[in-house]
């Protein structure tokens, strides 16, 4: 009984021998095996400038990137004038692409941007802006951490889409610009539930506004816009027009969503009017629930141990934003008097002509006439005063209504008796 014990452990040690060694071999042939080069030069040609680059692509291909490098610099150098100059310009960017690292990304994109700026007309230019962006792309990192990545990969894949409309790499750029919205928007989102369940109605109605404005295409701007409803709806009747806002735009622009229900119930209790869905936003949820991307068990499993952010539940159709996306004010923050909202461009001229009020002096200059004038708004003053009715002035009770605070009030503790 003992032996067979004895065997039996031996034939198991050997089986587990066998398969580290099978698996060490197979990582070392798939380290060893050539991952073809994407931009090489077809022209077959014995020029030397042409054997160097060659020679450059054989050493990419398998890694040896240093040398790569060495051998690409060479021919720069030696062959100023090289109709394969552009083209070793490239390479040398797409080995530090394929070294990788912070360091070698950083490298990357530097070479990338002085290829794009020495030949903006060439076909490989927009290949170059489309491999800036994926360098991004690639440090990106989950909605709740540094977003930095996140913001300038949505800058570099705009700059794509501006810059060459009509190029190969704009369909596939325009969804990576979807994708990245999608986890610029959950990250608003995830601030946003925060602040709801905290009570504070205007910075959640802040974050909401935002994201239902700048990420219509987010997979949770239906949620959005219900919460957005919520949070001006408990901010009091002067904040009214804005809930009902929220809630028809929900029904009109996301019509399938499980939101629709308890939004036109809200808009009922509230006399307001529901609007009729849109026909091209039922085709595009439509689309977008037949084409989204299923995961499977592990997918959900390893991505809690993944740095990389979750894109799957990014759209697949429709227009990504291409602005930038502006800071917005809450609403508990008090507008100064005789300031509009919005931005305004305000410009002067002077201004010349022949009356007498352009050409003599000025009048108010004079003591007298100061006095005569302050004399006199004191009179229109006590007039408006004894004209003013006795109801109080025209305000409506929603205007007189303070400014909501994201701090909650405290309930008082009753003493001990």
């Amino acid at each position: 009984m003992r032996n067979g014990v004895v065997v039996y452990m031996m034939s198991k040690s050997k089986i587990c021998v066998l398969t580290l060694t099978v698996a060490v071999a197979m990582m070392s042939l798939s380290g060893c095996r050539k991952k073809k080069y994407e931009n090489p030069i077809g022209k077959d040609t014995q020029q030397p400038d042409k054997v160097l680059f060659d020679k450059a692509v054989a050493d990419i291909e398998r890694g040896r990137y240093e040398v790569a490098r060495l051998t690409l610099n060479t021919l720069i150098n030696t062959y100023d004038t090289s109709e394969f100059l552009a083209k070793a310009k490239l390479a040398i960017a797409d080995s530090w692409m394929r070294e990788s690292g912070s360091h070698g990304l950083a490298q990357a994109e530097a070479e990338y941007k002085d290829f794009i700026l020495f030949y903006p007309t060439m076909e490989e230019s927009a290949e170059a802006q489309e491999k800036v962006c994926t360098i991004h792309l690639r440090q990106m990192e989950k909605p709740d951490r540094d977003n930095k990545h996140a913001f300038r990969a949505e800058e570099e894949c705009r700059q794509l889409l501006v810059q060459w409309p009509n190029s190969k790499f704009a369909p596939r750029v325009q969804q990576l610009l979807r994708s990245i919205q999608e986890v610029e928007a959950e990250g608003e989102m995830r601030t946003a539930r925060f602040y709801v369940q905290k009570g504070s109605n205007p910075a959640a109605a802040n974050r909401l506004q935002g994201i239902a404005d700048q990420f219509p295409l987010y997979s949770a701007a239906d949620e959005a816009l219900f919460l957005l409803g919520g949070s001006y709806d408990k901010m009091g009747t002067r904040f009214k027009p804005q809930s009902v806002k929220s809630y028809q735009r929900l029904m009109k622009d996301y019509p399938l969503s499980s939101w629709v229900d308890p939004a036109k119930k809200r808009l009922k209790e509230m006399e307001a009017d529901l609007p009729e869905a849109d026909p091209v936003a039922v085709a595009r949820m439509k689309y977008e629930t037949e084409n989204r991307t299923k995961t499977g068990m592990m997918h959900d499993v390893l991505s809690i141990f993944s740095k990389a952010p979750d894109m799957t539940m990014a759209a697949k159709s429709g227009s990504p934003s291409m602005a930038s996306a502006r800071p917005t004010i809450p609403v508990s923050v008090p507008v100064p008097a005789g300031v509009a909202g919005g931005v305004s461009d305000v410009g002067g001229t002077v201004i010349t002509g022949t009356s007498d009020l352009d050409r003599k002096p000025d009048a108010r200059q004079s003591v007298e006439n100061q006095a005569a004038a302050a004399a006199a708004a004191a009179t229109a003053e006590a007039a408006k005063t004894e004209a003013a009715p006795a109801a109080g002035p025209l305000v409506t009770d929603a205007a007189q209504q303070a400014l909501p605070s994201n701090r909650q009030p405290v309930p008082a503790v009753k003493g001990k008796k």
